[in-house]
């Protein structure tokens, strides 16, 4: 067995239902008690445990069975949940997290985990008595060394069969195994209940070796079980795979009808089933024959009853074709319904890879093809031109995840750190189902926890604070997410105090990143906070005062290649928006020229194509801003821009853009049009020339800049000024209207 997977399966597992736990308890904090809450966080700990409990991790059964005791007594209604309750399960979450990080690294359990984890286990034995036994008897049953599969036969015997011993009869679905559950820790979680006094296994459905297939369950299982346990108790142990199986349990003393319904209704086995009650004790010779005579005089069995007892079933033949027939059908409908594949994002890095080169090669022969002047090759590239943009399409369509995997981590984060400030904070989340790369994905999670935690302690007041300034006692933080113009925005928005700008600007006087004599726009003084070592903390906080923040976060969206906006009105609140690209690997781009270089921009950004008037005595140039249709246009040249040597062209092009509600005008000489973009990394020399994004491959074997169509804006705007101002003599400079053509 593939234990690197294995550990990797039961990991990725635990996380997701600790994550599912962790949700459902804050959602029965906020509302209320919720019994279908109560139900997923029991569920959760049940299936941890029982995934752990196959690789003998005993400690982290041990921890789980205490967790679970409390939470079924609960689910019954003995104990009613409170605050100081969700508290401590959250806690018990925290840890099982710690613990299945050890399963991960494949370490021992510390001492101080063992220690933790014994004193949250007191904390559960104080609200529920049964917690003490924290799985004595679960623990006798699987093996003491971590991450080896236990697979142990339990004997079958015959004991004394009392008025507390159930009958439990098993068929589980065929899919049970390509599920990822054993059969067998069922029987074990059901050893900690009671005592298994009889297993046999139904093995008449195995089919001959060339029709089996190894992934799928052929045996049935019957079970004598003795317990003072619940029906329901016993019926939760199956409750994983109660779907598309059939479970029956019969209660101590059933009735002779009762065992009746019981054989007639049991499909598709072979098995005598006489037989195997007759043996465990289950029925007496007597009682067997009664339940056959009725069943006789009912005309379901017309064979002798020394023949049943003997070999024969007592299913009739023809429902036992009939029932193979109905599994085949339903096999091989559930080999044609789709399933979910888990793929490590890292193949899916390599195939993004393989894509890009893909278009890089398609492009190649493209221009080949009609440098040749083949028609027929052209008509060709053309339809394999449309199916790499498929691949394309799709490749990248297998890397968009909800960018709800990062908000979800947020309610804990704002409900403890409320809490530590002795604020009131409500969480507001929209959006969570926008799409985005999933590399990114992963890499928003720390500046989304910086601005979290700024707006908790700078941001949102006290209840006290609030209340005197004439708000609610309770402060909001909100989420949103939203497309834009080919990017995605993330909204961190709060209805707190807002941003003080004098303090901030004199803080930043201070630490001497601005000086007094300066003036700054309202914006620039907004955007100090994001300076290396600026912070208003008077004291030094667990959450703020050491000047390591939104710096922080800046430069890690500005990785991304996207960009961070603040808005901020005082006693009213602050809007943190982050504009993030929807993929960092392979883009539509419209390819540019000036002179002998080419450039891409990319295409989502472009609004139109405008054609530029020839230089004259009143040449726009000199402001750099235009009049499209009435609008003030700034521009940038882009010959100017990157230095390039030449004779001005005859002709040029404005290519108008835009980003965050702003325009600005690119201007260029040459218009190539549509053009794939596969996105390469910058080496660290280039990477910091401003308003270069990346680079590309041409299919002519070039390279090609990628514009970075935000950080231009910003430059335009800081070079222009106050452009708006200009715009009122712009008539004088450009009396036409520009002439365009989309």
């Amino acid at each position: 067995m593939d234990m690197d997977a294995a550990r990797k399966a039961l990991v990725q597992e635990s996380r997701e239902l600790l994550a599912d736990m962790e949700a459902a308890l804050l959602r029965m904090e906020r509302d209320g008690f919720d019994e279908e809450a109560i139900h997923a966080v029991f569920r959760a700990a049940h299936t941890i445990k029982g995934s752990v409990g196959l690789f003998g991790l005993d400690h982290v059964v041990k921890f789980t069975h205490g967790l679970e005791t409390v939470l079924d007594e609960i689910r019954s209604g003995k104990l009613a949940p409170d605050s100081a309750m969700i508290s401590l399960f959250l806690g018990c979450g925290d840890h099982l997290t710690t613990l299945i990080d050890g399963v991960e690294e494949n370490r021992e359990q510390s001492a101080e985990e063992d220690v933790q984890g014994l004193a949250l286990l007191e904390r559960l034995e104080l609200l529920n008595p049964k917690a003490h036994k924290m799985g004595k008897d679960r623990s006798a049953l699987v093996a003491s060394k971590p991450l080896e599969p236990k697979v142990e036969v339990i004997e079958s015997h015959k004991g004394d069969v009392t008025a507390d011993t159930w009958h439990i009869s098993l068929q589980l679905s065929h899919d049970v195994l390509r599920a990822g559950m054993d059969p067998l820790s069922f029987l074990r979680y059901l050893a900690s209940m009671g005592d298994i006094l009889f297993v046999d296994l139904l093995d008449d459905t195995i089919p001959v070796a060339s029709d089996m297939d190894p992934e799928e369950l052929y045996l049935g299982i019957e079970v004598q079980f003795k317990s003072d346990a619940t029906r329901k108790q016993i019926q939760d142990v199956f409750e994983f795979v109660a779907e598309g199986s059939a479970i029956r349990i019969l209660p101590p003393h059933a009735r002779i009808d009762e065992y009746l319904e019981f054989l007639m209704a049991m499909p598709d086995s072979q098995e005598r089933l006489g037989e195997i009650l007759l043996k465990c004790g289950a029925l007496t010779p007597n009682e067997l024959r009664q339940v056959l005579e009725r069943q006789h005089l009912a005309g379901e069995k017309k064979e002798s009853l020394g023949k049943m007892l003997v070999s024969e079933s007592i299913v009739p033949p023809v429902v036992v074709a009939a029932a193979l027939q109905k599994q085949k059908a339903t096999r091989d409908k559930s080999v044609q319904e789709s399933r979910i594949v888990k793929i490590e994002a890292q193949k899916l890095d390599v195939l993004i890879d393989l894509v890009g080169e893909l278009v890089i090669a398609n492009a190649a022969a493209r221009i080949a093809a009609t440098a040749e002047g083949a028609k027929r090759s052209l008509e060709a590239i053309a339809s394999l031109t449309t199916l790499v943009e498929g691949i394309r399409d799709a490749a990248l369509g297998m890397r968009m995840v909800p960018i709800g995997e990062v908000f979800q981590r947020f309610p804990r984060l704002v409900r403890d750190l409320s809490k530590e400030l002795g604020k009131i904070v409500e969480l507001e989340i929209s959006g969570a189902e926008t799409e985005l790369d999933k590399s990114m994905v992963d890499r928003l999670a720390d500046p989304l926890t910086h601005m979290v935690r700024n707006a908790l302690d700078h941001g949102l007041e006290t209840e006290s604070v609030r209340t005197a300034a004439g708000k609610p006692g309770q402060g909001t933080l909100r989420f949103n997410s939203y497309h834009e113009t080919g990017s995605i925005v993330i909204e961190v928005s709060d209805d707190g105090a807002g941003i003080n700008r004098d303090r901030v600007r004199k803080r930043a006087i201070e630490r001497g990143i601005v000086s007094a004599e300066q003036e700054l726009t309202d914006r620039e003084i907004l955007h100090l906070i994001f300076e290396p070592g600026f912070s208003t903390a008077e004291t030094v906080t667990n959450l703020s005062g050491r000047g390591v923040g939104m710096d922080v976060v800046k430069r890690s969206i500005e990785a991304l290649r996207g960009e961070i906006e603040l808005e901020s009105e005082e006693g009213v609140g602050t809007i943190l928006r982050l504009r993030m690209p929807l993929t960092l690997a392979i883009i539509d781009g419209f390819l540019v020229g000036v002179g002998d270089r080419s450039y891409v921009v990319p295409l989502d950004m472009v609004v139109e194509c405008a054609d530029r008037p020839a230089p004259g005595a009143k040449d726009p140039r000199s402001t750099g801003i235009v009049n499209l249709r009435g609008e003030a246009l700034p521009l940038v040249r882009l010959r100017d821009h990157f230095g390039i040597k030449g004779p001005d062209p005859v002709r040029e092009n404005i290519v108008v853009v835009e980003y965050g509600g702003r325009r600005a005008g690119l201007v260029v000489e040459k218009l190539y049009g549509e053009f794939q973009t596969v996105i390469k990394p910058l080496s660290r020399l280039f990477a910091k020339v401003p308003g270069v994004g990346g680079s590309t491959i041409l299919g002519s074997g070039e390279v090609a800049l990628i514009l970075d169509i935000p950080a231009m804006i910003q430059r335009i705007e800081r070079m222009q000024g106050g452009y708006a101002a200009e715009s009122a003599t712009l008539a004088r400079h450009e009396p036409k209207e520009l002439a365009h053509a989309r």
